[in-house]
């Protein structure tokens, strides 16, 4: 059989490598419920969300249009990174040195808090620090200045020799390296945030799309198929805009990227390619995060463009499976061969300076979002997870005005 007959296409593997008997089930939400906060999405930054205010003593409920964890957490490479996914130097040019500083400070302590909740959770994952590689000579300067704008900015990028990069990664480049940050299975985190928020007193409603929002100066009701919940405050966490809220649309572009998991990596070549202990990014535009999982298997993803229609996905989903493969090759020819056997793709959304757009909208006075996290990790949903808290509370940090509407 041929390699691309054996390629499960369109599969998350994180999904596909979860035993079915043990995916939970939530009912459908029914009938009038009132409640302090109804959160709208059930991926990683909903769950997180949910759990966040469960424990605060918030009532809250939880509506998912489909199955917990089954969107674009599902797609995702599951890497708590220490950064935005943005480069420090373009973030300060956008918005100035202060709050470019405060942003990357934040998520870094983010990264730091969503490891030690999930290790107090008991949901798995692997400690993993980051590698930032050039791998052209026009990186390679892209990568200097980086540096420079982040030291200058007092915050740490120790520039690593290609020879060190090499004996950490397989890659005999240079590199920046960021010592905290960590792995997870993001399909499995979301559950085990969800099952945490729900053991915490959270109502969790699957398969519960929300038809109708109509607010008044007091109350906010969400409409579904099978009711209406009057609550105080909705969240909405669905990670781009949906058609109940077109007007804010405007502010981002809607973006496909691609993931591609390999078969298992054969010992004699895996002991080739380093320690296999750093998550990489190189500085390609668009960029490709490589990591390892179960020790055995490479992830990539990258090759992002813009949205294309439904129509056209397969055809684009088998070209940009074999151009991350191609792609990986070059990067590491000894896995020359191997067969990608799982390739997928994901939607998100991207605002113009690259960090998400999270809190309240002047437009919508009972209504806070989780909008526009392009940075490819995880971290994002469990900043949004503090950040929407501290707003519902009445106590946003400073910091936090970084991440707002602009």
């Amino acid at each position: 059989m041929s390699c691309a007959l054996m390629t499960k296409y369109g599969k998350s593997p994180w999904i596909d490598r979860f035993p079915k008997s043990r995916v939970p089930s939530y009912s459908p939400h029914r009938g009038p419920l009132e409640i302090d906060v109804v959160i709208i999405g059930g991926g990683l930054t909903g769950c997180a969300t949910a759990y966040a205010m469960a424990a605060a003593d918030v009532k809250v409920a939880l509506l998912e249009a489909n199955q917990i964890g089954r969107g674009s957490t599902a797609s995702g490479a599951g890497w708590i990174a220490d950064d935005p996914g943005v480069s420090f130097a373009d973030l300060e040019k956008a918005l100035g040195l202060r709050p470019a500083r405060r942003a990357w400070r934040a998520w870094h302590r983010a990264g730091l808090d969503f490891a030690a909740l999930l290790r107090r959770l008991k949901i798995g994952l692997e400690p993993h620090g980051s590698v930032d590689v050039a791998t052209t000579a026009e990186q390679t300067l892209r990568l200097k200045r980086e540096q420079k704008a982040r030291r200058e900015a007092g915050l740490e990028a120790p520039l690593l020799s290609a020879r060190v990069v090499g004996a950490e990664a397989g890659l005999v480049i240079p590199g920046i390296r960021a010592r905290d940050g960590a792995t997870i299975d993001p399909y499995r985190a979301a559950l085990g945030l969800a099952r945490a928020a729900a053991e915490r007193g959270a109502r969790l409603f699957e398969r519960s799309s929300v038809a109708r929002i109509k607010f008044d100066r007091r109350t906010v009701d969400i409409q579904t198929g099978g009711g209406t919940i009057r609550a105080n405050r909705v969240v909405v966490a669905t990670g781009w805009p949906t058609p109940l809220f077109k007007a804010l649309r405007r502010h981002f572009w809607f973006r496909q990227r691609y993931g591609v998991l390999t078969a298992p990596v054969p010992a004699n070549i895996r002991r080739r390619l380093g320690r296999r202990e750093a998550v990489v990014r190189d500085l390609a535009e668009p960029a490709h995060i490589i990591r390892w999982v179960g020790g055995e298997r490479l992830l990539v993803t990258g090759a992002d463009a813009e949205m294309r229609p439904d129509r056209q996905r397969d055809k684009v989903l088998l070209q940009r499976t074999g151009q991350l493969m191609y792609e990986l090759s070059t990067m590491y020819p000894d896995i020359s061969g191997i067969a990608p056997e799982y390739g997928w793709d994901a939607a998100y959304a991207r605002t113009v300076d690259g960090l998400p757009y999270i809190g309240p909208h002047r437009n919508y006075p009972h209504h806070l979002f989780a909008f526009g996290d392009s940075s490819h990790g995880a971290t994002g949903g469990y900043l949004a997870s503090r950040i929407l808290l501290r707003h519902h509370l009445g106590d946003p940090d400073a910091a936090d005005e970084v991440f707002g509407f602009r």
